[in-house]
C-alpha cells in the first residue's frame, strides 16, 4: 500500500516557481496591452468618404455666403455712392439758382437807374462849351461817374457800339445810313447806350448804322 500512495504523490510546487509564473503572466498582459492601445483604430471606408463629403459640403456653402455678402455689400456701396452724386448735383444746382437769383435780383432797381444815367449822358453830350469846366457842372457829372462805378461793382457793363460790327444779339438798329468807304453794317452813332448784366443783355444798345 505504502509503494501504490508514493505512485499518486505529487512533488510539492515551491514559492519561488510560482512567483515566476505571476510576473511572466503581468509581462504577457503588458504586452498585450500595449499593442492593443498601439493598434489604430479601424474607420470604415464609406464613413470616411462620407465626412470628407460633409466637409466640402459646408466649405461650399460657407464661400457660397461670402459671396451672397460680397455682393450685397457691392449692391449698398453702389447705391450709397449713386445717392451722394445725386445729392451733390441736387446741391450744387441748387446753390447755382441761389446764386442766380441773388445776381439778378436787383434787375428792376438797376433798369430804374439807367434812365438817370441816361439823362446825364444826354446832357453831357449837348453841354455847351460855356460850361465845361464849371465847378457846378462838373460836381453834377461826378455823380454821374458815381452812379457808373456802383453799377460796374454790381455787374454792369456796357455794350461796345461805335465802330463794331452791328450784332442783333446786342445792338438794336434805329436808322440805316448811307456813308462812304464804309461797308455796311457798321455802327456808326449810338443814341442810347446799351448794358449787360454780368454777362446777359439787360439793354441793347440803340444804334445807327452805315448800308
Amino acid at each position: 500500500m505504502e509503494k501504490e500512495q508514493n505512485k499518486f504523490s505529487f512533488a510539492p510546487v515551491s514559492a519561488d516557481s510560482a512567483s515566476v509564473d505571476k510576473a511572466t503572466s503581468a509581462k504577457e498582459a503588458a504586452s498585450a496591452g500595449k499593442k492593443a492601445s498601439a493598434a489604430p483604430s479601424e474607420v470604415p471606408k464609406e464613413r470616411r468618404t462620407e465626412d470628407k463629403e460633409k466637409k466640402e459640403e459646408s466649405l461650399e456653402e460657407t464661400k457660397k455666403k461670402l459671396e451672397e455678402c460680397q455682393k450685397l455689400k457691392d449692391e449698398y456701396l453702389n447705391g450709397w455712392q449713386r445717392e451722394r452724386a445725386d445729392f451733390l448735383n441736387y446741391k450744387r444746382e441748387e446753390l447755382e439758382r441761389v446764386e442766380e437769383i441773388l445776381k439778378y435780383a436787383d434787375v428792376g432797381l438797376i433798369s430804374n437807374i439807367l434812365p438817370i444815367l441816361d439823362n446825364f449822358e444826354t446832357a453831357e453830350k449837348n453841354l455847351p462849351e460855356d460850361l465845361k469846366g464849371n465847378e457846378n457842372v462838373e460836381g453834377l457829372l461826378q455823380i454821374k461817374r458815381q452812379i457808373q462805378d456802383f453799377l460796374k461793382s454790381q455787374g454792369i457793363e456796357e455794350i461796345k457800339s461805335m465802330g463794331e460790327r452791328f450784332d442783333p444779339n446786342f445792338h438794336e438798329v434805329v436808322e440805316e445810313v448811307e456813308v462812304k468807304d464804309k461797308q455796311p453794317g457798321i455802327i456808326i452813332e449810338e443814341i442810347q447806350k446799351g448794358y449787360k448784366l454780368h454777362g446777359k443783355v439787360l439793354r441793347p444798345a440803340r444804334v445807327k448804322t452805315s448800308k
